[in-house]
């Protein structure tokens, strides 16, 4: 069974600033480990899937990155999109890519941005997923939880899949998407157990997840087939730069997921983390014994699970606080609380509004 995996390359990572910038996004950092996002995305792939079979999808913006940085993909399996226009369109289009090679490819869609501590684990749940997406479902993959996590969406667990296979044994129908929810209600689906964080990997065959589009959204659908017919001519380019700015900018859980009766999912574990803001580190980088991450030329006195980065050219101290992030980018400084992190967004929107374009 050949898989193709879709890398998602396409975020701004805002919530990373000063570290992440408009000519490098959330993906492009190393933000654990020594690999850039993207390329640990790439690296953990085989032997599931072979580089020759690795689609990434990303904005001109960052194509010459990306192809820079993933030197052991074919350059044709690069799909730019000409503007940012959310995951539907990205995922259609991929889906056309994969289609042109094999009508009922089996695809991977895989954020370029997340982290996962037990890549073999990982593995085992997409190959179980793509024996489902096989037989014609949509699998997902739910991470089960271990917090009442405020920063992530949730599925709800429904019926168990009929079968004896391996993938059906453990797959379950997926009863609905749950939105982000506030504490309360997060530590209420910990405690009921039949819920699941919802990574945003998906796993499809191309002609299914192209029917669900074009019967969801008929308009995108409509649009991927005219950008299709230009495949592989000489017209494709001028076609796709015509029509995909138009598309609808919607996600496809929006669109497509949570009105299609194919959904399923797979319960995994294997130390995923979307790594969704400074605040996250903890988890996934080495702390000292009370909690603090410092990188770089940093001291921490006194201050518990605090994260210091100071990647500039000078030492950063602090002392004596708790929960809190400094960043030091050299030509910038971020000081924000921890339970803050998330509205790093927000500098980043006054910055831009206060024309400092330097700095973004």
């Amino acid at each position: 069974m050949k898989i193709f995996p879709v890398i998602m390359a396409g975020g701004s990572g805002t919530r990373f600033w000063p570290l992440s910038r408009r000519d490098r996004p959330k993906q492009f950092l190393a933000l654990v480990g020594d690999l850039p996002m993207l390329a640990a995305t790439v690296r953990r792939l085989p032997p599931l899937a072979r580089p020759a079979d690795t689609y990434v999808v990303c904005g001109p913006a960052h194509a010459a990155a990306a192809r820079k940085l993933l030197r052991d993909l074919p350059a044709a399996n690069f799909v730019v999109e000409p503007c940012a226009r959310n995951t539907a369109p990205c995922v259609g289009l991929a889906a056309l890519h994969v289609a042109a090679r094999e009508k009922r490819g089996i695809v991977a869609m895989l954020p370029a941005d997340h982290h996962v501590a037990r890549p073999e684990a990982f593995r085992e749940a997409v190959a179980a997923a793509a024996r489902l997406a096989e037989a014609g479902a949509i699998a997902t993959i739910g991470i089960r939880p271990h917090a009442p996590e405020t920063g992530y969406g949730y599925l709800k667990v429904g019926a168990r899949l009929p079968g004896k296979g391996k993938a059906a044994s453990h797959a379950h129908k997926v009863e609905r998407f749950v939105e982000k929810p506030d504490v309360v209600t997060a530590a209420r689906y910990l405690a009921d157990g039949s819920y699941l964080w919802n990574s945003g990997i998906f796993v499809f065959r191309a002609d299914v997840i192209l029917e669900e589009i074009r019967r969801a959204m008929p308009v995108l659908g409509e649009q991927l087939s005219v950008i299709q017919a230009s495949l592989g001519t000489p017209s494709h380019r001028r076609v796709l730069a015509r029509v995909f700015p138009d598309c609808p900018s919607i996600s496809i859980d929006y669109g497509v997921m949570e009105k299609s009766q194919r959904i399923v999912v797979v319960p995994a574990d294997f130390g995923w983390s979307d790594v969704g803001s400074f605040a996250a580190l903890p988890e996934v980088r080495e702390t000292d014994h009370l909690g603090n991450v410092a990188e770089g030329d940093a001291l921490v006195i006194d201050g518990r699970n605090n994260v210091v980065l100071a990647n500039g050219k000078r030492p950063v101290a602090v002392v004596g606080i708790d929960d809190a992030v400094v960043v030091d980018a050299g030509d910038a400084v971020l000081v924000v609380r921890r339970d803050r992190a998330q509205d790093v967004r927000k500098v980043v929107e006054e910055l831009a509004r206060r024309g400092r374009e330097e700095v973004l």
